[in-house]
């Protein structure tokens, strides 16, 4: 496992100096990402947290999950990596009017 977490539920009014002091209660905490919407410059609801060392990070987990910050109940987990590289868009979804199906053609 690896040290950095994702926090999610978060309240967007939450700052990062609240998650961190809400952490750092467990152990060190290296760094804090709320992310933010670009367009209204408020929380997304959620961020991610770097704790000291991975032990720590598990006890997190265990013990934050679920706990209240701002009135609202955590959802503490490893983070995920994101695929380096590309990625790029979804599928296509077609005419909005089109249903479908065989034309004959």
């Amino acid at each position: 496992m690896g040290n950095r977490l994702y926090v999610g539920n978060l309240s967007f009014d939450a700052s990062s100096d609240a998650v961190r002091a809400h952490f750092a209660e467990i152990g060190e905490v290296t760094d804090v990402q709320v992310v933010m919407d670009r367009e209204t410059g408020r929380s997304r609801g959620f961020a991610f947290v770097t704790m000291g060392e991975s032990g720590t990070a598990q006890r997190a987990i265990s013990e934050l999950n679920g706990t209240l910050l701002a009135g609202r109940p955590l959802r503490v987990n490893e983070a995920e990596e994101r695929p380096r590289g590309g990625g790029g868009g979804g599928g296509g979804g077609g005419d909005r009017n089109s249903r479908g199906g065989h034309r004959g053609w």
